[in-house]
């Protein structure tokens, strides 16, 4: 999913007021998740990562929004046991893992799920992006994780299908509009297509500099990786895609059920 600026989601900013209700729409159209696991974009190490902590506590990782942001509680619980079979089915795979039982929530999982499950009741562990930023390393984390056991488990990517910082305030030109079309068109292709063989989607996934204006959308990749390791992980065509326009810029969320 595509999770908006800062928190500016949860604080009813206009300009995101799409990606909002389609969050919402989302979580009351899929089952009550027994966990959840979110990839963030905003969390980066030398290894995958997982939060092992029993009570996470927020990471208001953003500057110069209002006061109230820095006061946003979401105090869902961790979920020690689901981190340690998360980190156990990565090192089985080949993968290098650690646990953290210190790192709190950033807004890349606090955020979404603020306005998807309010009541912040459900077990909830975050897995990191690791620095290299590989696209095929983060595809084959999801490939890893395809394997794990663990029912009612809702996974969420959490990025943004869009990010160019700097053409989120400039003056939004027919130029800027053809670029940010032609790059969601490209990934609404590959996520979405029937026909497209999980082995054809992952390398178009990981060669996705390739496509129309990949690096205008992403001067730098984190908010699209988290896709990745979620096409990685369901290794089939997404069952529902959405588009949303946050601050002027359309971008793209993705639902694959079972």
């Amino acid at each position: 999913m595509s999770h908006g600026g800062g928190p500016l989601p949860v604080l009813g900013d206009p300009s995101h007021a799409q990606l909002t209700a389609r969050l919402k729409a989302i979580a009351s159209a899929l089952p009550t998740p027994k966990a959840i696991l979110v990839i963030s974009a905003h969390w980066e190490e030398q290894v995958t990562t997982i939060t092992s902590g029993a009570q996470p506590p927020l990471i208001y990782d953003y500057h110069g929004f209002p006061e109230e942001s820095y006061h946003l509680r979401y105090p869902a619980p961790g979920a020690p046991a689901l981190a340690q079979a998360i980190y156990e089915r990565l090192t089985q795979a080949g993968r290098r893992a650690r646990l953290d039982p210190a790192r709190g929530f950033d807004h890349g999982v606090f955020v979404p799920l603020m306005l998807m499950y309010p009541n912040a009741t459900i077990p909830v562990v975050q897995l990191s992006l690791t620095r290299d930023l590989d696209p095929l390393a983060h595809l084959e984390v999801g490939e890893a994780l395809s394997g794990l056991k663990s029912e009612g488990l809702l996974v969420i990517g959490s990025g943004f299908s869009f990010h160019n910082m700097r053409a989120f305030f400039q003056p939004h030109t027919a130029e800027i509009q053809l670029q940010n079309e032609g790059f969601e068109g490209w990934l609404q292709e590959v996520c979405t297509s029937p026909t497209q063989s999980y082995e054809s989607r992952k390398d178009h996934l990981a060669q996705w500099t390739s496509a129309p204006y990949a690096r205008f959308c992403h001067p730098r990749e984190e908010h699209l990786l988290p896709l990745h390791v979620c096409v990685g992980l369901t290794q089939r065509h997404a069952s529902e895609a959405y588009q949303v326009e946050v601050l002027n810029k359309r971008s793209s969320c993705f639902v694959w059920r079972g």
